[in-house]
Protein backbone atom coordinates (compact mmCIF):
# COMPACT_ATOMS: atom_id res chain seq x y z
CA UNK A 1 0.00 0.00 0.00
CA UNK A 2 1.28 3.46 -0.94
CA UNK A 3 2.80 5.65 2.19
CA UNK A 4 0.19 8.65 1.03
CA UNK A 5 -2.63 6.13 0.96
CA UNK A 6 -1.57 4.58 4.60
CA UNK A 7 -1.24 8.04 6.01
CA UNK A 8 -4.61 9.48 4.98
CA UNK A 9 -6.68 6.51 5.96
CA UNK A 10 -4.72 6.59 9.33
CA UNK A 11 -5.60 10.12 9.59
CA UNK A 12 -9.94 9.08 8.67
CA UNK A 13 -11.89 8.80 11.30
CA UNK A 14 -15.67 8.46 10.33
CA UNK A 15 -17.81 5.72 10.55
CA UNK A 16 -17.80 5.73 6.86
CA UNK A 17 -14.55 5.52 5.80
CA UNK A 18 -13.61 2.89 8.71
CA UNK A 19 -16.45 0.80 7.94
CA UNK A 20 -15.13 0.83 4.25
CA UNK A 21 -11.40 -0.40 5.29
CA UNK A 22 -13.01 -3.17 7.32
CA UNK A 23 -15.05 -4.31 4.01
CA UNK A 24 -12.05 -4.31 2.03
CA UNK A 25 -10.46 -5.86 4.24
CA UNK A 26 -12.81 -8.85 5.34
CA UNK A 27 -13.64 -9.37 1.33
CA UNK A 28 -10.47 -8.61 -0.30
CA UNK A 29 -8.42 -11.36 -1.79
CA UNK A 30 -5.35 -12.27 0.58
CA UNK A 31 -1.98 -10.06 -0.68
CA UNK A 32 -4.88 -7.30 -2.24
CA UNK A 33 -3.91 -4.00 -1.66
CA UNK A 34 -5.89 -1.81 -1.18
CA UNK A 35 -6.89 0.52 -4.46
CA UNK A 36 -4.89 3.61 -4.24
CA UNK A 37 -8.25 5.62 -4.80
CA UNK A 38 -9.28 4.29 -1.49
CA UNK A 39 -8.68 7.26 0.55
CA UNK A 40 -10.15 9.85 -1.95
CA UNK A 41 -13.69 7.34 -1.99
CA UNK A 42 -13.79 7.35 1.96
CA UNK A 43 -13.34 11.71 1.99
CA UNK A 44 -15.95 11.91 -0.29
CA UNK A 45 -18.83 9.76 2.11
CA UNK A 46 -19.11 12.18 5.20
CA UNK A 47 -20.10 10.81 8.29
CA UNK A 48 -23.85 12.23 9.75
CA UNK A 49 -23.92 15.18 11.79
CA UNK A 50 -24.14 14.38 15.65
CA UNK A 51 -26.60 17.20 16.33
CA UNK A 52 -28.91 18.70 13.76
CA UNK A 53 -30.95 21.46 14.58
CA UNK A 54 -34.27 22.17 12.58
CA UNK A 55 -35.38 25.66 12.03
CA UNK A 56 -39.09 26.19 11.41
CA UNK A 57 -39.74 22.66 12.64
CA UNK A 58 -43.78 23.39 13.25
CA UNK A 59 -44.11 24.08 9.19
CA UNK A 60 -44.71 21.92 6.72
CA UNK A 61 -41.37 21.05 5.42
CA UNK A 62 -39.42 21.50 8.32
CA UNK A 63 -41.51 18.84 10.45
CA UNK A 64 -41.22 16.64 7.15
CA UNK A 65 -37.56 16.85 7.72
CA UNK A 66 -37.69 16.31 11.77
CA UNK A 67 -39.71 13.50 11.15
CA UNK A 68 -37.13 11.71 9.30
CA UNK A 69 -34.11 12.75 11.21
CA UNK A 70 -36.07 11.45 14.34
CA UNK A 71 -36.43 8.13 12.77
CA UNK A 72 -32.88 7.54 12.37
CA UNK A 73 -32.18 8.04 15.97
CA UNK A 74 -29.74 10.71 16.00
CA UNK A 75 -29.50 13.99 18.15
CA UNK A 76 -32.43 16.27 16.45
CA UNK A 77 -33.35 19.47 18.06
CA UNK A 78 -36.81 21.20 16.92
CA UNK A 79 -36.22 25.10 16.42
CA UNK A 80 -39.51 26.55 17.46
CA UNK A 81 -41.14 29.74 18.07
CA UNK A 82 -43.24 28.57 21.02
CA UNK A 83 -42.31 24.91 22.77
CA UNK A 84 -45.52 24.51 24.59
CA UNK A 85 -47.35 24.75 21.56
CA UNK A 86 -44.77 23.07 19.35
CA UNK A 87 -45.09 20.05 21.68
CA UNK A 88 -48.89 20.02 20.95
CA UNK A 89 -49.14 20.39 17.41
CA UNK A 90 -46.28 18.46 15.97
CA UNK A 91 -47.91 15.73 18.43
CA UNK A 92 -51.24 15.68 16.28
CA UNK A 93 -52.60 15.01 12.84
CA UNK A 94 -54.96 17.94 11.67
CA UNK A 95 -55.70 20.16 8.74
CA UNK A 96 -54.27 23.79 8.81
CA UNK A 97 -55.02 26.87 6.87
CA UNK A 98 -51.45 28.30 5.91
CA UNK A 99 -52.58 31.69 3.99
CA UNK A 100 -54.31 30.35 1.25
CA UNK A 101 -53.68 27.02 1.47
CA UNK A 102 -55.45 24.17 2.84
CA UNK A 103 -52.71 21.26 4.14
CA UNK A 104 -53.31 18.05 6.04
CA UNK A 105 -50.25 17.67 8.92
CA UNK A 106 -49.16 14.32 9.95
CA UNK A 107 -48.36 13.50 13.73
CA UNK A 108 -44.80 13.38 14.10
CA UNK A 109 -43.18 11.17 16.47
CA UNK A 110 -40.73 13.66 18.86
CA UNK A 111 -39.39 10.79 21.18
CA UNK A 112 -35.79 11.76 21.21
CA UNK A 113 -35.86 15.20 19.45
CA UNK A 114 -35.30 18.49 21.90
CA UNK A 115 -37.60 21.64 21.89
CA UNK A 116 -35.92 24.90 21.59
CA UNK A 117 -37.13 28.33 21.14
CA UNK A 118 -35.79 30.08 18.27
CA UNK A 119 -37.79 33.23 16.39
CA UNK A 120 -35.23 34.69 13.72
CA UNK A 121 -37.04 37.89 14.11
CA UNK A 122 -37.79 38.36 17.48
CA UNK A 123 -34.26 36.68 19.22
CA UNK A 124 -30.97 38.45 18.59
CA UNK A 125 -27.77 36.75 16.91
CA UNK A 126 -26.53 35.95 20.73
CA UNK A 127 -29.43 34.27 21.50
CA UNK A 128 -29.90 32.04 18.89
CA UNK A 129 -26.28 31.09 19.01
CA UNK A 130 -27.33 29.94 22.72
CA UNK A 131 -29.95 27.91 21.14
CA UNK A 132 -27.58 26.32 18.58
CA UNK A 133 -25.17 25.66 20.82
CA UNK A 134 -23.98 22.57 20.45
CA UNK A 135 -25.78 21.64 17.23
CA UNK A 136 -23.23 20.58 14.62
CA UNK A 137 -25.62 20.89 11.55
CA UNK A 138 -28.58 23.52 11.07
CA UNK A 139 -31.62 23.06 8.44
CA UNK A 140 -33.17 26.04 7.77
CA UNK A 141 -36.85 25.20 6.55
CA UNK A 142 -38.04 28.76 7.69
CA UNK A 143 -40.49 31.04 5.75
CA UNK A 144 -42.86 33.96 5.75
CA UNK A 145 -46.66 32.67 5.60
CA UNK A 146 -48.45 35.18 3.08
CA UNK A 147 -51.45 36.40 5.00
CA UNK A 148 -52.68 39.85 5.00
CA UNK A 149 -51.39 41.81 1.89
CA UNK A 150 -50.37 45.16 3.66
CA UNK A 151 -47.92 43.84 5.32
CA UNK A 152 -46.46 41.07 3.69
CA UNK A 153 -43.19 42.86 2.07
CA UNK A 154 -42.78 43.27 5.46
CA UNK A 155 -43.43 39.87 6.72
CA UNK A 156 -40.79 38.45 3.93
CA UNK A 157 -38.35 40.71 4.44
CA UNK A 158 -38.05 40.13 8.40
CA UNK A 159 -38.08 36.51 7.95
CA UNK A 160 -36.31 35.34 4.73
CA UNK A 161 -33.52 38.39 4.36
CA UNK A 162 -33.24 39.84 8.28
CA UNK A 163 -34.32 36.70 10.12
CA UNK A 164 -31.85 34.22 8.00
CA UNK A 165 -29.04 35.87 7.24
CA UNK A 166 -29.12 36.76 11.15
CA UNK A 167 -29.43 33.08 11.79
CA UNK A 168 -26.24 32.52 9.36
CA UNK A 169 -24.24 34.23 11.86
CA UNK A 170 -25.77 32.70 14.94
CA UNK A 171 -24.83 29.22 13.45
CA UNK A 172 -21.23 30.88 12.66
CA UNK A 173 -21.01 32.27 16.17
CA UNK A 174 -22.50 28.57 17.96
CA UNK A 175 -19.58 26.51 15.57
CA UNK A 176 -22.26 25.06 13.35
CA UNK A 177 -20.33 23.32 10.44
CA UNK A 178 -23.28 22.59 7.96
CA UNK A 179 -26.06 24.47 6.97
CA UNK A 180 -29.06 23.04 4.46
CA UNK A 181 -31.01 25.71 3.53
CA UNK A 182 -34.45 25.28 1.82
CA UNK A 183 -35.29 27.98 -0.67
CA UNK A 184 -37.11 28.13 -4.14
CA UNK A 185 -36.77 28.06 -7.77
CA UNK A 186 -36.87 31.49 -9.38
CA UNK A 187 -34.74 32.73 -6.45
CA UNK A 188 -32.35 34.47 -8.84
CA UNK A 189 -34.53 34.69 -11.36
CA UNK A 190 -33.73 38.44 -12.42
CA UNK A 191 -29.82 37.14 -12.56
CA UNK A 192 -30.95 34.67 -15.84
CA UNK A 193 -33.81 36.70 -17.50
CA UNK A 194 -36.72 35.03 -15.76
CA UNK A 195 -38.25 38.35 -14.00
CA UNK A 196 -41.03 38.64 -16.25
CA UNK A 197 -41.92 34.73 -16.56
CA UNK A 198 -44.85 32.93 -14.88
CA UNK A 199 -43.53 31.63 -12.16
CA UNK A 200 -41.37 34.51 -10.59
CA UNK A 201 -44.39 36.84 -11.20
CA UNK A 202 -46.59 34.89 -9.11
CA UNK A 203 -44.69 33.77 -6.57
CA UNK A 204 -42.68 37.04 -6.09
CA UNK A 205 -46.10 39.07 -5.59
CA UNK A 206 -46.55 37.60 -2.04
CA UNK A 207 -43.72 39.75 -0.44
CA UNK A 208 -41.56 39.97 -3.33
CA UNK A 209 -40.15 36.91 -1.42
CA UNK A 210 -38.08 35.64 -4.54
CA UNK A 211 -35.74 38.96 -3.87
CA UNK A 212 -35.73 38.60 -0.32
CA UNK A 213 -34.61 34.70 -0.27
CA UNK A 214 -31.46 35.57 -2.70
CA UNK A 215 -30.08 37.98 -0.39
CA UNK A 216 -30.06 35.39 2.40
CA UNK A 217 -29.05 32.84 -0.27
CA UNK A 218 -25.89 35.09 -1.66
CA UNK A 219 -25.05 35.50 2.67
CA UNK A 220 -24.74 31.93 3.32
CA UNK A 221 -22.73 31.31 0.35
CA UNK A 222 -20.24 33.88 1.16
CA UNK A 223 -19.82 32.99 5.39
CA UNK A 224 -17.71 30.63 4.88
CA UNK A 225 -19.62 27.83 6.09
CA UNK A 226 -20.14 24.51 4.47
CA UNK A 227 -23.78 24.88 2.63
CA UNK A 228 -26.04 23.14 0.64
CA UNK A 229 -29.54 25.04 -0.73
CA UNK A 230 -32.10 22.99 -1.77
CA UNK A 231 -34.55 25.02 -4.33
CA UNK A 232 -38.03 22.91 -5.20
CA UNK A 233 -40.52 23.76 -7.51
CA UNK A 234 -43.97 24.68 -6.16
CA UNK A 235 -45.01 22.78 -3.10
CA UNK A 236 -46.71 20.21 -3.06
CA UNK A 237 -48.35 18.61 0.32
CA UNK A 238 -49.30 15.03 -0.61
CA UNK A 239 -46.78 12.47 -1.64
CA UNK A 240 -44.84 12.47 -4.62
CA UNK A 241 -46.48 11.16 -7.81
CA UNK A 242 -43.63 11.34 -10.19
CA UNK A 243 -40.06 10.71 -10.23
CA UNK A 244 -37.18 13.41 -8.53
CA UNK A 245 -35.60 15.59 -11.08
CA UNK A 246 -32.51 17.53 -9.79
CA UNK A 247 -30.83 20.05 -11.59
CA UNK A 248 -28.47 22.91 -11.28
CA UNK A 249 -29.18 26.35 -10.46
CA UNK A 250 -30.79 28.84 -12.12
CA UNK A 251 -32.28 26.08 -14.96
CA UNK A 252 -35.90 25.79 -13.65
CA UNK A 253 -38.76 28.10 -14.16
CA UNK A 254 -41.44 25.64 -13.34
CA UNK A 255 -42.46 22.81 -11.85
CA UNK A 256 -43.83 21.22 -8.68
CA UNK A 257 -42.11 19.13 -5.85
CA UNK A 258 -44.05 16.60 -3.05
CA UNK A 259 -42.57 18.26 0.34
CA UNK A 260 -41.39 14.36 1.06
CA UNK A 261 -39.39 14.66 -1.54
CA UNK A 262 -37.59 17.66 -0.24
CA UNK A 263 -37.56 16.62 3.14
CA UNK A 264 -35.31 13.75 1.59
CA UNK A 265 -33.30 15.30 0.05
CA UNK A 266 -32.68 17.81 2.58
CA UNK A 267 -31.50 15.17 4.95
CA UNK A 268 -29.40 14.06 2.12
CA UNK A 269 -27.56 16.64 1.92
CA UNK A 270 -26.44 16.67 5.72
CA UNK A 271 -24.18 13.43 5.21
CA UNK A 272 -23.56 13.62 1.40
CA UNK A 273 -19.89 14.73 1.07
CA UNK A 274 -21.11 15.68 -3.01
CA UNK A 275 -23.50 18.15 -1.88
CA UNK A 276 -20.99 20.63 -0.44
CA UNK A 277 -21.26 24.17 -1.41
CA UNK A 278 -24.29 23.20 -3.67
CA UNK A 279 -27.14 25.09 -5.21
CA UNK A 280 -29.78 21.98 -6.47
CA UNK A 281 -33.14 22.94 -7.94
CA UNK A 282 -35.86 19.98 -7.69
CA UNK A 283 -39.12 19.39 -9.07
CA UNK A 284 -40.91 16.45 -10.17
CA UNK A 285 -40.92 15.09 -13.71
CA UNK A 286 -43.98 13.33 -15.16
CA UNK A 287 -42.18 10.11 -16.81
CA UNK A 288 -38.73 8.61 -17.19
CA UNK A 289 -36.16 7.88 -14.59
CA UNK A 290 -35.51 9.38 -11.03
CA UNK A 291 -33.13 10.36 -9.46
CA UNK A 292 -32.48 8.21 -6.84
CA UNK A 293 -32.16 9.69 -3.35
CA UNK A 294 -28.58 8.68 -2.63
CA UNK A 295 -27.50 10.20 -5.96
CA UNK A 296 -29.15 13.89 -5.64
CA UNK A 297 -25.71 15.56 -6.05
CA UNK A 298 -23.68 13.78 -7.28
CA UNK A 299 -24.14 15.13 -10.96
CA UNK A 300 -24.80 18.89 -10.36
Amino acid sequence: MPLSTTWMLLTLHTAAALDLRRRWLVTAPLGCALPANAAEQMMRTSAAPATVFVAGATGQTGRRVLERLAAKGGSVVAGVRDTKKAEKTLAEASTVVRGAMVQKVDAVDTKGVRLAKLDVVAMSVDDMAAALSGSDALVIATGFVPGNPLKMDAQAHAVDNLGTVALVDAAKKAGVKKVVMVSSILTNGRAWGQENSPGFQVTNAFGHVLDEKIVAEKYLRASGLDYTIVRPGGLKAKPPTGPLKVSKEDTLNAGEVSRDLVADVCVQALSDGKASKKVVEIIEGEGGGTTPIESAFASV
